[in-house]
């Protein structure tokens, strides 16, 4: 046991940060008294537990008596005000308001301008921009050439104090003021970036991607990162607030085919066996539901082993829903809900409505299951007024559809030509394009008169809904193919007519999906959703004899023609859902050994349960007006699915090869 002076003498020794302490040593107690502000290394929550943890530490032998620590009131207050020993402000904060403040800033060097007898820094960090001044009157030489060899991207900290801006910079928010620098201290150099660290770069996407960690420096990037990162916190507060609960599901779950490829993950233990990455939570969920947690949700990772687009990745994530004892109006009503509180918070846009849409309406008017009502243009289906003509190309075709273009008359022939080149391309596949003009003195005049005279055009005109002025674009063939070229037509021409705006929000419930869908290359049907969504009441029956006519309890949400989100009334007994996988093909066997677990959960009591599963990738890029969603993602994956900065995929070694059992087969 040491002696009270040893251990008087251990104590101020490990405690010599500590400018004043007061030690009382008793039998049982040692306590300790601080009276004076610690070292700012110490500038924490709990300073007390700090001092703490030092005393107490192996080679004291303390540990028999307790220790106190005491605090005066006013070192309480100063250690909760999150002093950093780094930075007392951030580099967006200053303003006029703190002239004559002693202050410390950290951050990277955006640019410096160099006068010989003056130096300016701008020093950045994420929240802003500060200019840093040297000058040769008020500034030592040794930091004057520190301050003149301050390259790009070095990670600076500087002391100094605030003054007036002699040029202000109305641009940002600091432009009043500038720090004028008494201490500099370099953190680390850089090498010169591969692009400019500018709101707009000189550097190419693929540079970019390589150097991400660079790229997301910038504004652009940083901000969209920001801004997921606040919608992500809005929907947890919002379903939180609404009673859900917020549950993890596994990430490594059996293969199973639900649509997509599967990723798959070899098993080191269980050998030959393998598992899969999500592709989504939906069993999991499920049997949730079926465990009694009646309102659950997650923010969760999925994979898909798919070819990439602009608005895909091979992970992404999912805002994944469910609820019990509900029924299609309820699951409706909540998202529609948050959708709305997504809107006002994150955009400040107020929405009202939420219209609703039968999927069959919407293939006919819009031609596709995710129309852009933001504006008009609807199909105009013209076979009755069209077809038994002379024109053969019409007459053959299965549908003759058209839609109007408003004020497209004033379109060139040049300009029409484009057009046409343009629907022709294999990525929309059209065979060709007619038009009729429609002129201000109400006469038409088409690319087919030979076939069509002034009254046909006029029909063609009220089906359309085609206006004085407005160009009539028709196309035909299948019906599938017709619907879906015209579609693509659609957008493109609401794009170059400035019809899309970004900052305008239309939200839309597609609904009454049909249950299956035919795959004309195999001739089965396979499930448009998933095989767990429930058929509308009384329609199982017609499984048998008219599978293409069976519709669903499945409902999508689009915005501003993306879907955003998708769901289902879910199948929740045996029996329908034995159902359901014979007609997808599955033997009894196949059904038990892919879903046993889930059709053996049905038995015990599953409740009646729905759900909906959100994009948020996509959701957070249309809220921030973006195309992509690689732009809201930090590591994102490039079109070929590889990440360029870690050069992943990658092979694997022959000893990890052996160990998981697995011998290559490559394509030559």
């Amino acid at each position: 046991m040491h002696s009270n002076k040893t251990i008087h003498n251990i104590i101020r020794k490990k405690t010599k940060y500590l400018p004043a302490i007061l030690i009382k040593i008793e039998t049982k107690t040692i306590t300790i008294v601080l009276t004076k502000k610690v070292n700012v290394l110490f500038f924490t929550k709990n300073p007390c537990l700090i001092v703490k943890n030092i005393l107490l530490s192996k080679k004291l032998n303390l540990k028999k008596r307790s220790i106190t620590i005491h605090t005066l009131p006013y070192l309480i207050k100063f250690a909760h005000q999150n002093f950093n020993m780094y930075r007392s402000h951030n580099c967006g904060e200053l303003r006029a308001s703190h002239i004559n403040t002693e202050v410390t800033l950290a951050g990277w060097v955006q640019k410096s301008r160099d006068k010989g007898f003056i130096v300016w820094v701008d020093l950045r960090d994420r929240y802003g921009i500060t200019q840093l001044v040297f000058d040769e009157e008020r500034t030592s030489k040794t930091m004057m050439e520190q301050a003149q060899n301050l390259g790009r991207e070095f990670v600076i900290q500087v002391k100094g104090n605030v003054i007036e801006r002699a040029s202000k910079n109305p641009n940002i928010p600091t432009g009043d003021i500038e720090i004028l620098v008494s201490e500099l201290n370099i953190l680390n150099k850089a090498l010169l970036p591969p692009f400019t660290i500018e709101d707009k770069t000189d550097g190419g996407e693929d540079i970019r991607m390589k150097y991400r960690y660079l790229d997301i420096r910038r504004n652009p990037v940083k901000n969209s990162l920001i801004f997921r990162a606040k919608v992500a916190q809005e929907v947890r507060n919002y379903l939180s607030n609404d009673g859900f609960t917020e549950i993890e599901t596994p990430y490594l779950i059996k293969s199973t085919p639900e649509g997509a490829r599967d990723f798959v993950v070899p098993s080191r233990m269980n050998e030959g066996e393998f598992y899969a990455l999500p592709q989504s939570p939906q069993t999991f969920k499920q049997l949730l539901m079926v465990g009694g947690m009646d309102k659950y949700f997650q923010i969760v990772k999925c994979f898909r082993d798919e070819d990439l687009r602009a608005d895909r990745q091979p992970e992404f994530t999912q805002i994944d829903c469910e609820m019990a004892f509900v029924e299609q109006e309820d699951i409706l009503n909540v998202f529609e809900g948050l959708t709305r509180h997504l809107l006002k918070e994150v955009n400040g846009v107020e929405i009202e409505k939420f219209p609703r849409m039968l999927y069959d309406d919407a293939m006919r008017l819009y031609g596709n299951d995710k129309p852009d009502i933001r504006f008009g243009m609807e199909f105009g289906e013209l076979n009755e007024v069209a077809q038994h003509k002379d024109f053969g190309v019409f007459n053959n075709a299965e549908l003759v559809v058209g839609i109007a273009v408003p004020g497209g008359n004033t379109y060139t022939r040049k300009e029409i030509d484009a057009l046409i080149d343009w629907v022709k391309r294999p990525q929309v596949g059209a065979l060709g394009m007619v038009y009729s003009r429609c002129n201000d003195d109400g006469t038409f005049k088409s690319s087919v008169d030979k076939f069509y005279d002034q009254g046909d055009l006029a029909k063609w005109a009220e089906v359309t809904d085609a206006k004085a002025g407005d160009l009539i674009c028709v196309l035909s063939g299948d019906k599938n193919k017709a619907r879906a070229q015209l579609s693509a037509l659609r957008m493109e021409l609401a794009t170059r007519l400035g019809l899309r705006d970004p900052k305008v929000f239309a939200p839309l419930w597609v609904i009454d999906f049909p249950l299956l869908e035919l795959d004309e290359e195999t001739g089965h049907y396979h499930a448009m959703h998933h095989p767990f969504t429930s058929p509308k009441p009384g329609q199982i029956e017609l499984l048998d004899t008219n599978p293409g006519d069976v519709k669903a309890n499945a409902y999508d949400l689009v915005l501003n023609g993306n879907e955003i989100g998708g769901g289902s009334i879910r199948i929740h007994d045996k029996g329908t859902q034995a159902i359901m996988f014979k007609h997808l093909g599955f033997t009894e066997e196949e059904a038990k050994a892919q879903f046993g677990f889930l059709m053996d959960a049905f038995e015990y009591g599953a409740p009646p349960h729905g759900g909906l599963a959100f994009g948020l990738d996509r959701l957070v890029a249309i809220l921030g007006g973006q195309e992509t969603i690689r732009d809201f993602i930090a590591f994102p994956k490039n079109n070929s699915g590889r990440d360029v900065m870690i050069d992943a995929p990658a092979p694997i070694d022959d000893a990890q090869l052996t160990e998981l059992s697995l011998k290559l087969n490559l394509k030559s």
